[in-house]
């Protein structure tokens, strides 16, 4: 049966590529399309194809060749638990990733990645680099995970080209992760002078911010080279034009104010899609979409079933100019980074809100990575900063999102909108946070949200 829905799709995919002359090509051996998804850490959406000054020329390529999305947002901007909403289509609460998998969490069900639902459609799934919904990959379910020392791009890379120039008689589902642009940042090079460098715009411009940023450029340059040569591969060995390549990272950068916090400067990604099929041409789409929206998008893409728990929208109206938008509302949460910080958050078009769950007014400063930037707030006293129960925020007039007009009695109407939404989003997907405040699964190892640092020593509560 397997092998008869592997030829039916087969069909399927050539019929929508080329027509009449379908049945020519699938007797030629054409197959459904390889998927290459490669996805970088903690770099947002501050690459070149989006207006920033961080030199991605290979990104910049990628995004001219294929559709770039200009407002992509993150499920939660967090590591492991956006990753899990992207390959499992669902909210992360919904999959079970409340915290980071190294520290413990994990999936309900791991039956749920994507990888089991392209299986019985002949894909072979392989891994080279991180994935960072598992301690090890081996509860995913991967066919094939690549040997590297290390997931830095440096190590990464080798092995992905070594896949790609094997012979293939099947599709595969390639996931190539790079470390990069996590921190601890390389040492900026010539090409990155902190001189003539500035900020993320949260942040102040001094020489410790430009300095920081230097390194994070540095870092993208070297995620950019990788993914530059994986793409050379793909070209060189004549699978560029039968393979979906979908390109993101989890989050925003590793900045305060930014990773681990539910504003655009947090949830914004970076998404390029390219790929046989009209997933070509340069283009530039405005929709607001998730990382939850991917999973069903790939379902539609090859024209095979989705599974009943997906709770995204496929991409593919807008793509083809069908509609302008397909989702009217987005939702993005925090429970567990390296400490518990409950976050729930909606956004439409035009208003953001968030609210902050539990009895912590202050800052979590072990949900920020530590680095020049927060040393530099830290020392001016960020951690005594009040934080309030809701936030609100016009993305009109604000796209900043720096004045909160929660407590402004002109929006009271806003408000209870917004409440409502995320209240309904809540009860659909069964927020444990409804329940009150969530335990550490058994096991798992958190911060105290008090402390300063995720450096120092977690521990498991109840022991």
């Amino acid at each position: 049966m397997a092998r008869m829905s592997y030829e039916m799709e087969r069909r399927a995919f050539l019929a929508g590529m080329a027509g009449s002359s379908a049945v020519s090509a699938m007797q030629e051996g054409a197959r459904l399309p390889n998927i290459l998804y490669i996805h970088s850490h903690d770099s947002g959406r501050y690459l070149e194809p989006y207006g920033a000054p961080v030199p991605t020329p290979s990104l910049r390529k990628l995004a001219e060749g294929g559709i770039l999305f200009r407002r992509a947002f993150s499920a939660a901007p967090t590591c492991s638990p956006s990753r899990a909403a992207l390959l499992t289509g669902q909210s992360p609460h919904a999959s079970g990733m409340l915290g980071l998998a190294h520290r413990g969490f994990a999936l309900h069900d791991y039956k749920q990645h994507i990888l089991h639902t392209l299986r019985p459609h002949g894909y072979t799934a392989v891994l080279a680099g991180i994935q960072h919904i598992a301690k090890t990959p081996a509860p995913i379910g991967y066919d094939e995970v690549l040997s590297t020392r290390s997931t830095k791009a440096a190590d990464v890379t080798p092995a992905a080209l070594a896949f790609l120039e094997r012979k293939h008689d099947k599709p595969w589902y390639f996931e190539v992760g790079f470390f990069e642009t996590h921190r601890e940042y390389p040492k900026p090079g010539p090409l990155e002078d902190a001189r003539f460098i500035a900020p993320p715009r949260p942040l102040p411009d001094t020489p410790a911010t430009r300095e920081d940023m230097a390194g994070f450029q540095a870092s993208a340059r070297i995620l950019d080279d990788a993914v530059g040569k994986v793409l050379a591969a793909l070209e060189r060995t004549g699978q560029a034009a039968n393979t979906l390549v979908i390109s993101t990272t989890d989050h925003g950068i590793a900045f305060p104010s930014m990773k681990c916090n539910c504003t655009d400067q947090g949830m914004g990604v970076s998404l390029i899609l390219r790929g046989p099929k009209g997933l070509s041409g340069g283009k530039v789409c405005d929709a607001m979409v998730s990382q939850v929206d991917v999973f069903p998008t790939v379902c539609d893409y090859l024209g095979i079933a989705k599974p009943v728990w997906l709770t995204g929208k496929s991409m593919l109206p807008v793509i083809r100019g069908e509609v302008k938008e397909i989702n009217e509302e987005i939702f993005a949460e925090v429970t567990y980074h390296a400490a518990y910080e409950p976050l729930r958050a909606v956004r439409t078009q035009r208003w953001k809100y968030i609210r902050h769950f539990g009895d912590q007014h202050t800052p979590v400063l072990p949900n920020c990575d530590d680095g020049p930037s927060k040393a530099l707030w830290v020392e001016n006293g960020w951690r005594n900063r009040p934080v309030a129960d809701e936030f609100l925020y016009d993305l009109m007039f604000d796209p900043a999102e720096r004045a909160n007009v929660a407590a402004d009695p002109a929006n009271s109407e806003v408000m209870k909108d917004m409440r409502d939404r995320l209240n309904r989003w809540m009860v659909a997907t069964g927020d444990p946070l409804l329940q009150g405040p969530v335990p550490v699964p058994p096991g798992a190892v958190v911060n105290d949200p008090n402390g300063t640092s995720p450096q120092e020593t977690p521990y498991s509560p109840g022991r």
